[in-house]
């Protein structure tokens, strides 16, 4: 079982309607950014940044049709499985719907390692998803159309369909409190102890903008 190092985190959150006015309607237009210090970047309960902090930020665009697409972007250890890689971007795009307390989530992500070598190519990985949540409970199950980062088997097959699945719940206490907590299983049976269950339970506090969270 993978767990969670204790990590303190700083992060900041602005948006902005794109050809918005005042007015009550929603925007049709939105774009958001988000920009984080973290004391470490674990990913599917693994380090990725070997304990050392993480400087990570992103650009979401949406419409209020419920499609939407982004980037985010983290610095990694090379030793992590990205040699002579530090950088990781991800983009991704799909579909949100939303009615009462539910809502839905389908789209694809695609993670790449700029500068990055393994068994000569760049390493990088593609994955589709759908998602599902009520209130501040929410699950997700994605599914691998890529060799998984770019790994082979011993026998130098594919690893195409590898599967994660997260159970994630964030909370609001009020007050700028909230705490939050997440389990997932990575299905990774082409290789030997590939499969894994992580997990993580933290609390986060708002200061004027600035999130502050201990996981």
């Amino acid at each position: 079982m993978k767990k969670s190092l204790i990590a303190l985190t700083l992060v900041s959150a602005f948006a902005a309607p794109i050809f918005a006015e005042d007015a009550a309607p929603p925007p049709e237009h939105t774009l958001t950014g988000n920009v984080g210090l973290f004391s470490s970047y674990r990913f599917r309960g693994i380090d990725q940044t070997f304990g050392k902090p993480a400087l990570q930020g992103g650009f979401d665009y949406a419409h209020s049709s419920g499609v939407y697409v982004g980037n985010w972007n983290s610095n990694v250890n090379s030793g992590a499985g990205y040699p002579e890689g530090n950088l990781e971007m991800d983009l991704y795009g799909g579909y949100k719907l939303s009615f009462g307390d539910f809502g839905i989530d389908v789209g694809g992500i695609y993670y790449y390692y700029p500068g990055s070598t393994y068994l000569n190519k760049t390493v990088k990985n593609g994955e589709v998803y759908v998602g599902a949540s009520w209130k501040f409970i929410s699950v997700k199950y994605y599914y691998g159309l890529t060799d998984y980062f770019g790994a082979k088997t011993a026998t130098g097959d594919d690893t195409k369909g590898v599967s994660h699945i997260d159970l994630s719940a964030n909370y609001d206490l009020g007050n700028g409190w909230g705490v939050n907590g997440h389990v997932g299983y990575l299905d990774f049976d082409k290789v030997n102890n590939g499969s894994y269950t992580d997990w993580k339970i933290g609390a986060t506090k708002d200061l004027s903008g600035w999130i502050v969270g201990l996981a």
